[in-house]
This record gives C-alpha cells, sequence and structure tokens, in this order.
C-alpha cells in the first residue's frame, strides 16, 4: 500500500483528540485508503487489533435499510472492555441519521472516531446539530504532484515528464497505481464521474431531465478558472432553447459542490479586505474531470493550470480566494493563520507584456508574491516577484 503521509500526519496530530475526524471528498480520492494506512499505523503503536473496529458501508454486508441505532448496537457489541477503542467508519453517508449513532459513541463510550464520506448527506445540517464543536472536517483531495511522484517512482520517468502526465491524466489513485493509456484512464475517470452524478446527486435530488442537467454541468467544466454567474448560464441555456431559471442553476451549483464535484472560490477586495459575493469562480475536483468530458485541448491548459495551483494551496492549509486589487485581478491570495502569498498563473511568461508581475507589484504590502509558470527559461526575482516553475512551487514544502 503506498502511503499518503500529509494526512496520516495530519490525522496523528488529532489522535485521541475527543472530537469526530470527518474525512470527506469526491469518491475515489483514497479516503478508505487513508483509514486503512491509519488502522496499520494504530497496530503499530501498540494498540490491539481487536481495539480497532472497521467498518464499510457501502459493502454488500449491509442491509439496505439498517438504522442509526442498528449502526450504534452493531458497533457496541463489538466493544467487550472499557478500554479505548478505534472506529473507522467508511462511507457513513450511506447510514441516515449516522451522526446520532457516533455523537452517542463519542459520549457513552472510551472511543477515537474517524469517518468518511463523499456526498452532500456527510455535510449536511445535521452534523450541526448533533455534533456541534465535536468535530473536525478534514477534506481529501486527489493526488498532489509530489505524491504521484511518489506513485510512479518505478515508472523510470523524469519528473517533467511526470508533470506532463500529470497535467493530462489528473490525480485520482486509481489511474496512478497503473499505466493507463489515456483513453483508458479518462474512461475510468468519466466511471467515477457517473458514479457521483447517479448516486449522489441525480438520486437524491430526483433530477428527471438529466439531458438539461449535464448540460449545466458541462458548462461549468467548460468554464473553469473563468468567473461567471448563473445569469449567464441560464442565457447559455435559453441561446440553446432551453430553459433553466436562475434558482435552479443555483441548486444544481450546489448539488455538484456538495458531492465535491466541484469548489468554490470568492472573490476578495484587497482595498475594502472583504469577501466578495459575486463573480466567483468554480474548480474542478481533478483535471481529468474536464478532460474525459471535453477530450484534452492543448488550450485548456492554461485554466487546468490554475486548477492545479488552486488544490495545492488548499492541500497546504490556505484558505484561497480570487483577488480584486481594484480593476486588477490576482489569481490567488491564499491565507492561512496571519499568512498570506500572492500568486498568479500562467503557461508562458508574455515577452511582450508584464502585466502578470505588474498585477502583483501593485499589492503595496510585504508577503509573498509568485508568478507560477510552464515556462522552462522564466526562473528569478522581478523586483520582489517570485518566478516559480509549475513543478518546483508543486514540490516545495511551503512558501
Amino acid at each position: 500500500m503506498i502511503v499518503r503521509p500529509h494526512y496520516l500526519d495530519l490525522l496523528k496530530t488529532y489522535r485521541n483528540v475527543p472530537l469526530v475526524k470527518i474525512l470527506a471528498g469526491i469518491r475515489r480520492c483514497g479516503k478508505s485508503t487513508i483509514l486503512e494506512m491509519l488502522q496499520d499505523d494504530l497496530i503499530k503503536s501498540g494498540v490491539p487489533a481487536d481495539h480497532i473496529i472497521s467498518m464499510r458501508y457501502t459493502s454488500e454486508d449491509f442491509d439496505d435499510g439498517i438504522t442509526d441505532k442498528g449502526m450504534y448496537n452493531e458497533i457496541k457489541e463489538k466493544m467487550t472492555d472499557g478500554e479505548r477503542y478505534y472506529l473507522l467508519l467508511d462511507e457513513v453517508q450511506e447510514i441516515t441519521g449516522w451522526e446520532k449513532a457516533v455523537n452517542s459513541l463519542l459520549e457513552n463510550a472510551n472511543t477515537d472516531i474517524y469517518v468518511t464520506g463523499s456526498n452532500s448527506k456527510l455535510m449536511s445540517s445535521e452534523i450541526s446539530t448533533y455534533l456541534t464543536g465535536r468535530y473536525i472536517s478534514i477534506p481529501v483531495f486527489t493526488l498532489s504532484f509530489a505524491e504521484y511522484m511518489e506513485f510512479k517512482k518505478a515508472s523510470g520517468r523524469t519528473p517533467k515528464e511526470l508533470l506532463t502526465e500529470y497535467i493530462r491524466m489528473g490525480g485520482f489513485p486509481i489511474v496512478a497505481l497503473s499505466n493507463f493509456n489515456e483513453g483508458a484512464a479518462y474512461q475510468i475517470v468519466e466511471g467515477i464521474y457517473n458514479s457521483v452524478i447517479t448516486s449522489d446527486i441525480t438520486k437524491r435530488h430526483n433530477i428527471t431531465n438529466f439531458d438539461l442537467f449535464n448540460r449545466v454541468v458541462k458548462y461549468i467544466v467548460e468554464n473553469v478558472g473563468k468567473t461567471f454567474s448563473a445569469n449567464a448560464i441560464v442565457k447559455f441555456l435559453k441561446s440553446e432553447g432551453r430553459s433553466l431559471s436562475v434558482e435552479s442553476v443555483y441548486n444544481h451549483l450546489e448539488w455538484l459542490e456538495k458531492a465535491f464535484v466541484i469548489y468554490r472560490c470568492q472573490r476578495y477586495d484587497l482595498q475594502g479586505k472583504s469577501v466578495l459575493k459575486t463573480q466567483e469562480k468554480f474548480y474542478l475536483a481533478d483535471a481529468s474531470l474536464k478532460y474525459c468530458m471535453m477530450g484534452f485541448n492543448p488550450k485548456s491548459v492554461a485554466a487546468m493550470l490554475e486548477n492545479i495551483v488552486y488544490f495545492e494551496l488548499r492541500r497546504k492549509g490556505y484558505e484561497v480566494y480570487i483577488g480584486k486589487n481594484e480593476t486588477k485581478e490576482i489569481d490567488f491570495v491564499a491565507v492561512r493563520r496571519d499568512e498570506r502569498i500572492y500568486v498568479q498563473v500562467c503557461r508562458n511568461l508574455p515577452e511582450e507584456s508584464d502585466r502578470e508581475v505588474a498585477n502583483l507589484l501593485e499589492i503595496k504590502d510585504h508577503y509573498p508574491k509568485y508568478v507560477v509558470t510552464l515556462d522552462e527559461l522564466a526562473a528569478g526575482n522581478i523586483n520582489g516577484v517570485k518566478i516559480v516553475h509549475l513543478a518546483d512551487f508543486l514540490l516545495a514544502e511551503d512558501y
């Protein structure tokens, strides 16, 4: 099993802390494997195997009608003494009312609880009702470039070759573990996407006009990294002779967000120091989701570089915004506690224009500023703005 140390280290910091640890992310991003890693680590650190209770709620072993009470009783039966038990509960959202069972196990038993899930039932308002202040949510993303290189270290390919492959194939672990060609990789990702859409969205929200829903998704996918509004989608559909209300578009966006297919990035006004509610951008959980629907197009690489940088910043624990500095836009303002960095992303530094650097230089504070590019020859420092190759940015431990 290939270990993802970032997540293991994170979980170790919360070990035996009386909070439910919730690992949430798109299907097949590796949450179940992280629980297996955790189980191995617990055993290595001296926890008896019979005090680790591991349950997977998508398995055929479970009755469709299992209730939260049934879930609670089944786990409680496995606890035969007063010593601490470690509960690793995979895909809990399949059990209606799971949060009640988990809350009771947290309150009434000597437990350390870890759960995973991949859809909106996991992040619903019931969690706030039953687990207020008693859980920590840990987002799980597809592989970082550093993890992808680790998965591929036996391949003999150079970091440059692997970066090209990572940009084109994305970071779903199931794809990285094998040597699929592009067509086969996109087919696998399409299967993941379809299972998300079917299980987590269309069934749950009783979508009857699947074709129209799909068209909305395609519009969002085509416009990754661009600001757009729900009104723009309504107008676009109207031009195709289809009709959908603004409210329905908002619902569609929310459902995709709650299934972790898309992530919302809000705008931050650097002058007024406030988060703006208009003209947000959305990024895809993995670049391969775009290519499996649209095919790989070299022209779309620039937007997907932005997508890759967005998630690298999120993995490193930053809150990420689009920066608005009067009329200028900064691709990313990334904030982590009292730290902040500014990032522009471009495929190549344009020779005739210094726009990427100039936008950053107009910000009059002393936080680090970066231009991240695929340009092999662009490196160095322009008036304090660091020009960094994408690979170096992705592999840096910190900024």
